[in-house]
């Protein structure tokens, strides 16, 4: 059974920094796309970013420069490095992967999905 599983959420300050990790089990996903998505309330789940097998890294505008995503292939891990948070940064964040080792940004082709760790970022 695969799982994906997020830690490290919170409630900060604006301009702290938080690192979310996601553990993969059941399966390797050394070679595909994994990303990460949130959903604030009342709002549709948004991308925030991807990485590719390669290391290949891929970004929403408003987290460029702030956000950085990474994996550990050999831990079968994802994390998320988030800087300088904002309050509108608040949100449930979701890690996901797909079958692919193709990045894309549309939520709908992503395979698999964590249950969420919340941020929330006070001003």
């Amino acid at each position: 059974q695969v799982r994906l599983v997020e830690s490290g959420g919170g409630l900060v300050q604006a301009g702290d920094s938080l690192r979310l990790s996601c553990a993969a089990s059941g399966r390797t996903f050394s070679r595909n796309a994994m990303g990460w998505f949130r959903q604030a309330p009342g709002k549709e789940r948004e991308f925030v970013a991807a990485i590719d097998w390669s290391g290949g890294t891929y970004y929403r505008d408003s987290v460029k420069g702030r956000f950085t995503i990474s994996r550990d292939n050999a831990k079968n891990m994802l994390y998320l490095q988030m800087n300088n948070l904002k309050p509108e940064d608040t949100a449930v964040y979701y890690c996901a992967a797909r079958t692919s080792i193709l990045v894309v940004t549309t939520r709908n082709d992503y395979n698999y999905w964590g249950q969420g760790t919340q941020v929330t970022v006070s001003s």
